[in-house]
């Protein structure tokens, strides 16, 4: 059921949490161009310095499952207050880092700190929404998010360029702070109390019990999980894939990174359309096929010395551009039918698909060999787990709709 809003509401609403949403994409995206740098200053390989990237991947995972029940319990916002702080105080951490060691630390700090916001957006839009108008919002509020992947690495790029890189950690301790603000001045408490968990912590996590025997709901989350771990794995090895192996400058490379971005969220807008004439099952089958078909078709042709960036761009475009079409109707699928456990639910999701991103991530990072070929063959192996996992699953049910 969605509850009546008035428009200016709902939209006001999308860009809250477009913004809180975004906090975490900018401590990604701003810093990747500036990875060849930090591993010079530090005297380490850029696979070193992108463990900090699959280090703040892990925090987001293991966060969550803390966040989810927590605001379940207390509400939305109380616990968004300490995690935005903690991302700050990190960030200030990370400015001051002297080795490797200490910045890959203190990343996962700040992404425990800042996947409060991540899981708790989730909660936020099924408290008010549910099906294609929570899709519809969810959407929305990713075009605001679609900003950061943007912006941010040119912004980055910019920076390096007369700044020295530490800088950058002191802005995203900036935007720890303004987020604090948006959630006390302009978000509204979405939980109210009689509506909460009024039982203790602990039996609060008896709620990941029932998830985990849920199986529509693994199956979706497995699905968006796989779906998470080839676009998270691009994410992280993109700066050694476009830099390392193609040769691109920084500023270059950031504008590729802006532009499959925009493909990414402004592809994403048409979400809730399609999911009222097609159904959610489809759109996230049809998106499994595709990717599938991207990444097998750029792994063989990257083996056979077959992918020059003229080639792979285009292919590797198509990839990420259907992750938004598992990402929003996956999630919603699976989170409507647990509403009286949003938090808990938004959280287990969150946790697996960031775990399969930080895993896949670090796969690509560990065997990364100056070629394309380990990022391309991690991608493909999820984007076909997802594909295979949506047969199996989502077949039956499709077919009766």
């Amino acid at each position: 059921m969605t509850r009546p809003s008035t428009e200016p509401s709902f939209a006001r609403f999308a860009l809250v949490l477009g913004l809180l949403s975004a906090i975490g994409p900018v401590a990604i995206d701003m810093y990747l161009p500036a990875l060849p740098t930090i591993a010079a200053d530090l005297g380490v390989d850029i696979g070193a310095v992108q463990m900090s990237l699959v280090s703040f991947f892990v925090a987001l995972a293991a966060g969550q499952p803390v966040y989810g029940p927590l605001s379940d319990i207390f509400g939305r916002k109380k616990p968004l207050y300490f995690g935005l702080g903690l991302f700050a105080v990190a960030a200030v951490g990370c400015a001051f880092a002297r080795n490797v060691e200490t910045l890959v630390a203190l990343r996962f700090v700040q992404g425990f700190g800042v996947c409060a916001a991540l899981t708790i957006v989730r909660a936020s839009i099924r408290d008010l929404h549910t099906g294609p108008e929570a899709a519809r919002l969810m959407s929305l509020s990713l075009l605001v998010l679609g900003i950061s992947p943007v912006l941010a690495p040119l912004a980055g790029s910019g920076i390096i360029l007369i700044l020295p890189w530490r800088s950058i950690f002191l802005i995203f301790a900036l935007t720890g702070v303004l987020g604090i603000a948006v959630v006390f001045r302009l978000m509204p408490e979405t939980l109210p109390a009689e509506r909460r968990n009024a039982g203790k912590f602990s039996a609060a996590f008896a709620d990941y019990g029932l998830l985990l025997r849920n199986g529509q709901f693994m199956s979706l989350t497995a699905i968006t999980s796989f779906a998470n771990a080839a676009f998270f794995a691009y994410i992280i090895g993109s700066a050694s894939y476009f830099i390392g192996v193609y040769g691109l400058q920084p500023w270059l490379y950031s504008i590729v990174f802006a532009l499959n971005a925009i493909g990414v969220i402004g592809l994403m807008q048409f979400t809730s359309v399609l999911m009222r004439r097609y159904g959610a099952e489809r759109i996230v089958m049809a998106a499994t096929v595709v990717n599938a078909a991207a990444t097998v078709l750029l792994l063989v042709l990257t083996v056979a010395g077959l992918a020059p960036l003229a080639v792979a761009w285009p292919i590797l475009f198509v990839s990420v551009c259907t992750f938004g079409f598992v990402a929003a109707p996956g999630s919603v699928l699976a989170i409507d039918a647990h509403g009286e456990r949003a938090g808990t639910a938004s959280a287990l999701m969150g946790t697996l698909q960031f775990a399969f991103g930080a895993a896949a991530g670090a796969l690509a990072s560990t065997f990364f060999d100056g070629t394309a070929t380990p990022l391309v063959a991690v991608m493909a192996v999820a984007a076909v787990a997802a594909f295979v996992i949506g047969l199996a699953t989502l077949h039956s049910h499709r077919s009766s709709t």
